[in-house]
C-alpha cells in the first residue's frame, strides 16, 4: 500500500495544475485582472443556451457553384476560340456539361487540344492528381464536364474564402466574441453571443453580394442577353458578359447625395479596375451601363463622359440601413457561392440567465444529496469520497477551461450526471473493503484487496460508459457534443480521483491512526444484512413482464407515436413567454390567421410558456425570417406583455442528417458494447446484456411516447446515456458472477447467479440511488430545455437497475444452461479410445 514518492509528486502536480486552471471560473469578472495574463482567459466559455445569442449554420449552395463554374467554362471556351480565330463554333450549356459541335474530325482535334489547356490538376487522396475539367470526344462533338475532384476542390476553396468574408461581415455588425468555424466539408457555423434577433445578420450572411457591371443591350432578347429587373419592376436587356467584375472594388461607403440628400453608396476600384472602367466608359459614351447585384439591377445610368478616376456612386430607392448593409457587403467582398442558412437557433439573455440559475441550483442540490447519502452510508470514509467528488467537479472545470471548451446546458447536465456516476466507483470500493474486513483481514490488507478487486469492475463499467459517450461525441452536434465532452472528462477524471486520490487518502488515515482493523459503518447505525433471495424462482415472471412492457412500448411508439422535436422534423419553433396563463385556443386562432400552415402549440413549465411550431415555409431563407417576424408581431398584438425567448429554424436536410446520425449512434453503441462484454466475459454474457439492452431501450422509447416529451437531439443523448448506464450496471453484476464461477466451479449456475445477485444487491441499489439523487433535482428544477434529458434519465436509472436483476440474470441463466447442455452433448458424442 505504499505509494512511491515520484507517483505522489505526479498526482500532486496534476491536482495543482487542475486547481489553477479552474481558478478563473471562481473569480468575479471584474477581478480577473488580478490574475496573470496567461490565466485570465482560461475560464470556461458559456454556450449560447446559457448566455443568450444566435447560432447559425450556413451551407455552400453546391448546385449554384457548379452552374457558375459551367458558365465560366462556357465563357472561357468562347473566349479561347475567338482568340484563336476559330469561327462558326458556339459552345452551349447542355445539362451538366458544355457541348461543342465541330464541322469535322480535324477541327474537333484542334478544338480538343485548345480546351484541354483549361483543365487544372487537382490533388486528391491518391498520389496522382486529377484534372478538374474532363474533355470527352465523340466523333465531331466535344463534351466538357466537371470532375468530382474538381468540384470538391472548388467547394473547399469556396468555404475557405467564405470563412474570411463571413468573418469580415460579422465584424461589420459589431458582435463581440463571435465564433466562426468550418463544420464538415461544405458548412460554416456562426455563433454570436448576445444577439437575440439575427434577422439583419441572416440577410447579411445569406446574400452573395456578387456585384458586376454590364452593358445594356440595344434590343430585347437574343443570344448572350438576359432580361433583369430593378426594385421597381423595370426591365433591362443586359449583356451576359461581365464588362467589369465587382472583385476589383477596394472600398465602398454609405453616404448621401449632396444635391438630393438621398442615401447612396460610393465605391472605388483598384488600379486594374480603374483602367478597365476608364476603357469601358471611353468606348461607350451615350450607352446605358448597368450595375447588377445578385441578379438585380441597382441602376443603369447613361455614360455621359469617360470616367478615369476609378470611383463612382450607386443610387436608387435605398434607405439609410440599406446603404449601410450594401456597403458592408461590398467591402467584405463577394462570396464565391450563395450561403444558405440551414439551421438557426436563438436564445434570449433572460432565458439564458434563468437556465444558469436553475442549473446551478440543480447541481448543488444533486451534490448535497449525493454527499448526504455517502456520509450516511459510510460515515467519515464517505466524507473522503465526497471530497474526491468535489475535486472531480473542480478538475472538470479546469480541463474545460484549459481546452477552451464551451459549457452548454447539456454540458452542465453532463457534469451533474457525472457526479452520480463518479461516486459509483467509491461505493464499489467501500463495499469491497467492507467485505474483505468482514473476512477478518487487517486494515491494510482489506484496503489493498478492496481496491484491487473493485478495480476491474470499475474499469469495465467505465469503458462501457465511454463507448456510448464517444459515439455521442462522434455523431452528435452542438450542445449534445458539449454533453459528451463533459461526460468524457468526468469519466476519465473519476478514475483518477476515485481510485488514486481516495486510495492515498484512505491509506494515510489508516497509517496515521495506526488502525489494526478497518470498520466502515453508517453513523445512523444502519447495518446492511446479507440477503438470501431466490431471484431465479421469479425469472419467467421477470422476463414475461419485461417483454409485455416492451411490446406495450412498441404499440405506444406506433400510436400515438413520438413527439418528434424540430431537430428531426425540420421547420420553425419558438418559445414564447406570456404575461398570464396561456389561452391555447385564442393563441392558435390568432396565429392561424397568419396563413403559415398548421400551428402546433404545447404549454411548458409554469403554464406561462408555450412552444409554437410551424412547418418550414416555401420560398427559401427569407420566408423563414418573415415567418418568425410575423409570429413576433402577432404575439405582441395578442399579448402585449409577451416575449419570444427562443427561436429555432431547422432545414429538412439537417433534420434528416440528425435523425440518421442518432440511429447510427444508438446501433453502433449497442454493437460496441456487445463486442467488449464478449471479449471481457463470455458470449452468453454479451448476448444477455444486449437482449436486456433492447428491452430497456424499447421501454425508454415507450416512456417518451407516453409522456409526450420532445424526442430530439437531447433525447438521443439521454437514450445513449441510459444505454451506457444500463450496461454499466450489468457489468457490476456480471463481474461478481464471473468471480464466483471461478471460485465455485461445481456449484449449479442457478445457485451461483442467486448468490452473486444477493452479494451485490445493496451495492447496485446504492450506486443507482446516487445517480438517481444526482439527476433528480435537474429533472425537477432543470426547466424545459433539459426536461427531455433529465426526466427520462430518472426513469432509465430505475429500469437499468431492475433489469440487471430480473431480466439480465434470468437470460444469462437460460443461455448458460443451454451452453452447458451443448458442451455436455459434445463430450458424450466423442467415442472412447479402444483398449
Amino acid at each position: 500500500m505504499r505509494t512511491p514518492k515520484w507517483q505522489l509528486a505526479i498526482y500532486s502536480l496534476i491536482i495543482i495544475c487542475g486547481l489553477i486552471a479552474a481558478l478563473p471560473n471562481f473569480v468575479p469578472p471584474n477581478k480577473l485582472g488580478m490574475l496573470p495574463n496567461w490565466l485570465q482567459n482560461q475560464h470556461v466559455t458559456l454556450g449560447l443556451d446559457l448566455q443568450g445569442g444566435s447560432h447559425l449554420v450556413l451551407e455552400v449552395d453546391a448546385p449554384v457553384l457548379k452552374h457558375d463554374r459551367l458558365t465560366w467554362l462556357q465563357d472561357e471556351t468562347r473566349r479561347l476560340l475567338r482568340q484563336e480565330q476559330v469561327s462558326g463554333i458556339t459552345p452551349r450549356l447542355q445539362g451538366a456539361a458544355v457541348v461543342i459541335e465541330t464541322p469535322d474530325a480535324e477541327m474537333a482535334g484542334r478544338v480538343e487540344a485548345l480546351v484541354s489547356g483549361l483543365a487544372t490538376p487537382v490533388q486528391t487522396g491518391g498520389f496522382t492528381p486529377t484534372n478538374d475539367i474532363l474533355v470527352a470526344r465523340d466523333g465531331t462533338q466535344l463534351t466538357l464536364t466537371l470532375s468530382q475532384a474538381g468540384l470538391d476542390d472548388r467547394i473547399n476553396q469556396a468555404i475557405d474564402q467564405s470563412l474570411e468574408i463571413v468573418r469580415q461581415r460579422v465584424d461589420q455588425v459589431g458582435v463581440a466574441e463571435p465564433t466562426i468555424q468550418r463544420v464538415g466539408s461544405d458548412r460554416i457555423m456562426v455563433q454570436l453571443p448576445g444577439l437575440q434577433d439575427p434577422t439583419r445578420l441572416r440577410e447579411l450572411l445569406g446574400s452573395t453580394a456578387q456585384m458586376s457591371f454590364h452593358m445594356v443591350a440595344g434590343s430585347q432578347g437574343g443570344p448572350g442577353i438576359s432580361t433583369l429587373q430593378d426594385e421597381e419592376g423595370n426591365s433591362y436587356p443586359i449583356e451576359d458578359s461581365v464588362a467589369l467584375s465587382g472583385e476589383r472594388l477596394v472600398d465602398a461607403r454609405a453616404g448621401f447625395d449632396q444635391r438630393t440628400h438621398e442615401p447612396l453608396v460610393s465605391f472605388r476600384f483598384d488600379s486594374v479596375g480603374t483602367q478597365r472602367f476608364a476603357e469601358i466608359t471611353q468606348k461607350n459614351v451615350g450607352r446605358p451601363f448597368a450595375i447588377v447585384l445578385d441578379g438585380k439591377v441597382l441602376s443603369a445610368p447613361v455614360i455621359r463622359e469617360p470616367i478615369t478616376g476609378g470611383s463612382g456612386q450607386i443610387s436608387g430607392s435605398f434607405t439609410v440601413e440599406d446603404t449601410v448593409v450594401l456597403s458592408a457587403l461590398l467591402r467584405a467582398g463577394a462570396l464565391p457561392a450563395p450561403l444558405t442558412v440551414i439551421e438557426e437557433r436563438t436564445v434570449g439573455p433572460d432565458l439564458g440567465a434563468d437556465v444558469i440559475r436553475t442549473g446551478i441550483i440543480s447541481g448543488i442540490a444533486g451534490f448535497v444529496l449525493v454527499v448526504g447519502l455517502m456520509v450516511g452510508l459510510y460515515g467519515g470514509w464517505g466524507l473522503i469520497a465526497s471530497g474526491a467528488l468535489l475535486l472531480n467537479v473542480i478538475l472538470t472545470l479546469g480541463v474545460l477551461g484549459f481546452l477552451g471548451a464551451t459549457l452548454t446546458l447539456p454540458g452542465l447536465a453532463g457534469i451533474i450526471l457525472g457526479i452520480g456516476i463518479a461516486v459509483d466507483a467509491n461505493i464499489l470500493i467501500n463495499e469491497r473493503i467492507k467485505e474483505e474486513a468482514a473476512r477478518g483481514k487487517s486494515a491494510f490488507a482489506a484496503l489493498d484487496q478492496g481496491f484491487n478487486r473493485a478495480y476491474s469492475t470499475i474499469v469495465d463499467a467505465n469503458v462501457t460508459s465511454l463507448i456510448a459517450t464517444l459515439l455521442l461525441f462522434m455523431f452528435g452536434t452542438g450542445p449534445v457534443r458539449g454533453f459528451a465532452v463533459t461526460m468524457l472528462i468526468g469519466i476519465v477524471l473519476s478514475m483518477f480521483t476515485a481510485v488514486a486520490v481516495v486510495r492515498i487518502a484512505m491509506t494515510e488515515v489508516v497509517r496515521r491512526r495506526k488502525l489494526k482493523t478497518l470498520t466502515i459503518r453508517s453513523p445512523f447505525r444502519f447495518k446492511a444484512r446479507e440477503t438470501h433471495f431466490r431471484f431465479m424462482k421469479a425469472r419467467y415472471l421477470g422476463i414475461g413482464m419485461s417483454i409485455f412492457l416492451s411490446i406495450a412500448s412498441i404499440v405506444l411508439f406506433m400510436k400515438p407515436g413520438l413527439n418528434y422535436g424540430i431537430d428531426f422534423t425540420g421547420g420553425i419553433q419558438a418559445e414564447v413567454s406570456t404575461s398570464q396563463s396561456t389561452d391555447l385556443a385564442a393563441l392558435r386562432s390568432g396565429l392561424g390567421e397568419l396563413g403559415l400552415g398548421e400551428v402546433s402549440l404545447q404549454t411548458v413549465g409554469d403554464g406561462q410558456s408555450v412552444l409554437v411550431r410551424l412547418p418550414r415555409q416555401e420560398g427559401g431563407e427569407a420566408a423563414q425570417t418573415s415567418a418568425i417576424n410575423q409570429v413576433r408581431a402577432k404575439m405582441a398584438e395578442l399579448d402585449p406583455g409577451s416575449s419570444v425567448e427562443r427561436t429555432e429554424v431547422v432545414g429538412p436536410k439537417v433534420s434528416g442528417e440528425l435523425a440518421r446520425n442518432g440511429v447510427i449512434a444508438v446501433v453502433l453503441a449497442s454493437l460496441a458494447m456487445l463486442v467488449y462484454i464478449w471479449w471481457r466475459f463470455e458470449w452468453y454474457f454479451a448476448v444477455g446484456a444486449i437482449a436486456t439492452l433492447v428491452l430497456d431501450t424499447t421501454k425508454t422509447v415507450g416512456f417518451f411516447a407516453l409522456t409526450g416529451l420532445d424526442f430530439n437531439l437531447t433525447a438521443i443523448a439521454a437514450l445513449l446515456t441510459i444505454i451506457g448506464y444500463s450496461v454499466n450496471d450489468k457489468v457490476v453484476v456480471y463481474d461478481r458472477m464471473r468471480e464466483n464461477l471461478r471460485l465455485y466451479k461445481k456449484m449449479p449456475l442457478r445457485d451461483v447467479i442467486d448468490m452473486s445477485i444477493n452479494q451485490v444487491l445493496l451495492r447496485c441499489v446504492f450506486t443507482s440511488l446516487t445517480t438517481f439523487l444526482a439527476i433528480l433535482p435537474l429533472a425537477i428544477w432543470g426547466g424545459n430545455s433539459v426536461a427531455n434529458f433529465a426526466i427520462p434519465m430518472v426513469f432509465g436509472v430505475v429500469v437499468a437497475t431492475t433489469s440487471s436483476i430480473f431480466i439480465a440474470a434470468p437470460i444469462l441463466l437460460l443461455l448458460g444452461d443451454w451452453a452447458g447442455r451443448r458442451r455436455a452433448r459434445q463430450v458424450d458424442a466423442v467415442p472412447l479410445p479402444a483398449e
